[in-house]
């Protein structure tokens, strides 16, 4: 072969090489770069918080609780400034509201500890959260995570006027979930375990009271977020209590004496009554119902009571008869009994 041909061969086997080279980089790169999107996607930090996410968003409350750093003991609610005996009822699917639009904002890493901070909708409501993650071992080639700082959180419910609530439309009792269980003592705060992110709207409707509801958009892990919902009594608990009071006024006309006991009214006179006196309510009270702490009040109403009754004097011994009307005001007090049934007293009596 002569020296022109072979000089040819050569550019031409160095060419090949070049890019063949050119090719392997291009290779090696387009591998690494498929691979950290992959690792993104389906094995980094912030893949981990989203399958979280999306247990959430599916309901699947149960499996979600099961995901590695979730869960919590007594001590580290406490540390958190968390009541440690607080209760895991709202930790079910039926308690959850729709959670959907999550999308991934930001991944940092300090110490081995990722933060990943998501956006997304909590029923209709936007917000955003970070949450911490470190690795926890391999699985093969493919790394595990636990969060480092558990999602969960806590609403601590103070329930003015009621023991059953609804958190999310699912039905609660607070005495059936309290620690003290049925010696709780009404207006004691209840604290209830949620899932971060939530949004959590607290509803009151008993036959007592009731409440328009609260909302609360539970989005920092491992805080609690104290709520106190003020209930209002219903048209039909206001119409017992008007019917009670109305009953005990009427018995309280059958004591034929001018100071009738434990009642709230009387009619004092200096002379002496001839017969026994003839007691009968001239105007009912209009009852109304208000908050009274965990309690209820029937604030001080108007009423008239009508006396018949024949006095002789002492002085000339004339018999004068007495038709008058005696002008009162009732109050009192509701409580709300252990068993949910409400103990109704009418004020104090006169004298």
């Amino acid at each position: 072969m002569d020296q022109p041909s072979t000089t040819r061969v050569r550019r031409r086997l160095w060419f090949d090489l070049t890019a063949l080279a050119v090719v392997g980089v291009l290779l090696l790169g387009a591998i690494g770069a498929g691979g950290t999107v992959l690792y993104k996607e389906f094995y980094g930090p912030a893949a981990f918080v989203t399958r979280y996410l999306d247990l959430l968003s599916s309901g699947r409350a149960a499996d979600a609780l099961l995901v590695p750093g979730v869960a919590v003991d007594r001590s580290t609610l406490e540390e958190a400034g968390i009541d440690g005996d607080a209760s895991e009822a709202m930790l079910r699917k039926s308690a959850l509201a729709p959670l959907s639009n999550f999308e991934v904002l930001a991944e940092e890493s300090e110490d081995g500890v990722f933060s990943v901070t998501v956006s997304y909708v909590a029923g209709a409501h936007a917000g955003s959260t970070t949450f911490q993650v470190e690795q926890d071992g391999w699985e093969g080639i493919i790394p595990d995570w636990r969060f480092t700082r558990s999602p969960l959180a806590a609403v601590s419910l103070t329930l003015l006027g009621a023991d059953q609530f609804a958190v999310n439309g699912f039905p609660v009792d607070r005495r059936q979930v309290m620690a003290s269980g049925a010696d709780a003592v009404a207006g004691d705060p209840l604290s209830l375990l949620v899932f971060t992110p939530g949004l959590y709207s607290i509803t009151v409707d008993t036959a007592i009271a009731t409440s328009p509801g609260v909302s609360i958009l539970a989005d920092s892990p491992l805080t609690q977020t104290p709520v106190e919902v003020q209930t209002a009594p219903t048209e039909k608990f206001t119409a017992v209590v008007q019917e009670r009071v109305e009953e005990y006024l009427t018995q309280c006309t059958t004591q034929q004496v001018l100071q009738p006991t434990a009642c709230p009214f009387g009619l004092e006179v200096r002379n002496r009554i001839v017969d026994p006196p003839v007691w009968s309510i001239a105007a009912q009270p209009a009852v109304t119902v208000e908050p009274d702490g965990a309690h209820w009040r029937i604030p001080p109403t108007d009423a008239v009571a009508h006396i018949e009754v024949d006095i002789r004097s002492l002085f000339d011994g004339s018999v004068e008869h007495v038709s008058e009307d005696v002008p009162f005001q009732v109050d009192g007090s509701i409580a709300i009994l252990p068993d949910g049934s409400a103990s109704i007293r009418v004020g104090s009596p006169v004298g």
